[in-house]
């Protein structure tokens, strides 16, 4: 807890990176994970729980990770990389198994945004180009009951 009159302190210093931390990102389905991404010198992602400050996982990418996305409907984890094939990675969670590499982008990915029904991902790069990919999957149409017509007052015996 902080306020104006005490000096703020960290509850966890996690420092296994070996170059800038360049991404973050909290996992939606389980609150305590951190999600962090190195830079050029490192290439990793790492996990952490945040309650304890273990790092739980490293997985070497063998690229800068730029930024980092969960999926909001599925298991799955999103890297934007830079050298050298600036190309986002689709990854299972939490096996960590490489199920996509998207292409396209001719420099780094810096930012990544997710569409509000959790589907479509727009990629953002040095080469001052947007890129929009359905990265998760197709939006769930919503399924719609039959329509029944009822006339008003149907329920009430009818005066002549």
């Amino acid at each position: 807890m902080a306020s104006s009159n005490s000096p703020t302190r960290w509850l966890h210093r996690l420092e296994d990176h070996t170059s800038a931390v360049k991404a973050l990102a909290w996992c939606p389905f389980q609150s305590n994970l951190l999600t962090t991404g190195g830079g050029g010198g490192d290439r990793t992602i790492k996990f952490w729980n945040t309650h304890t400050g273990a790092c739980l996982n490293s997985v070497d990418t063998g690229s800068q990770v730029c930024a980092l996305l969960w999926s909001k409907n599925e298991r799955e984890l999103l890297s934007s990389h830079g050298f050298t094939q600036n190309q986002l990675t689709l990854w299972k969670y939490p096996s960590m198994v490489k199920m996509a590499e998207l292409t396209g982008h001719t420099s780094r990915v810096l930012y990544m945004a997710q569409s509000p029904d959790g589907c479509t991902v727009a990629s953002a790069a040095g080469d001052e180009t947007l890129r929009f990919w359905n990265v998760f999957g197709v939006p769930e149409v919503a399924k719609t009951a039959p329509k029944v017509h009822h006339e008003p007052f149907s329920h009430v015996n009818r005066i002549r």
